[in-house]
């Protein structure tokens, strides 16, 4: 049997970095980031995107309350398991709902990390290349987050990112020093 103090420093524990806020606030591109960075490092990390998984876990869900939480506990789900099996994963859905991610955090306990991810409606409209917020904006699109339906932000997060004033780069450094304040990725190795 290995002996625990001999557990390799390239090793990861498994962990839940949940990313939540408006569409174009930055979730993936900081992710982006962020996972060259842990693979650079030998993490195994697994991404649950919240267009990916609405494609293929929670095809045929729309966009009511009731289908969005049901989307989320399915993200939550796939979280836990992986992520209670050593698996670090990122999830990058909006998440709207406070309750839902407090239903995410119970369940995950003290592996579950959640990441604000801010920016104004206004800034992510901008930034919107598929001409979303747009439609939202002229009515066309109901139940769209942050214009026709709510967001609830965080009240306590374990990190806020303000995307309006830091860069994706930045940001995603600013999530590996905490991963590594709390001894869950290894430190970075001089180049």
């Amino acid at each position: 049997m290995a002996d625990a103090n001999n557990v390799s420093s390239s090793e990861s524990r498994g962990f839940c970095l949940w990313f939540t806020g408006l569409s174009g606030s930055g979730k993936s591109t900081i992710t982006t980031h962020l996972v060259k960075e842990l693979r650079k490092r030998g993490s195994k990390l697994e991404v649950l995107d919240g267009d990916v998984v609405r494609e293929n876990l929670s095809k045929g869900l729309g966009f009511s309350k009731e289908d969005r939480d049901t989307n989320i506990r399915r993200i939550a789900f796939v979280a836990d398991l992986l992520s209670r099996n050593g698996v670090p994963v990122i999830t990058a859905a909006i998440s709207p709902y406070r309750e839902i991610r407090d239903e995410a955090r119970e369940l995950m306990g003290d592996r579950f990390i959640e990441v604000f991810v801010k920016a104004s409606v206004e800034v992510c409209a901008e930034r919107d290349v598929k001409g979303l917020y747009e439609k939202a904006f002229k009515g066309e699109i109901k139940e769209f987050t942050g214009v026709s339906d709510p967001y609830e932000p965080p009240l306590n997060p374990e990190l806020t990112l303000d995307t309006e004033h830091d860069s994706a780069e930045e940001d995603a450094q600013k999530i590996l020093t905490l991963l590594e304040e709390r001894q869950l990725i290894p430190a970075a190795q001089p180049a």
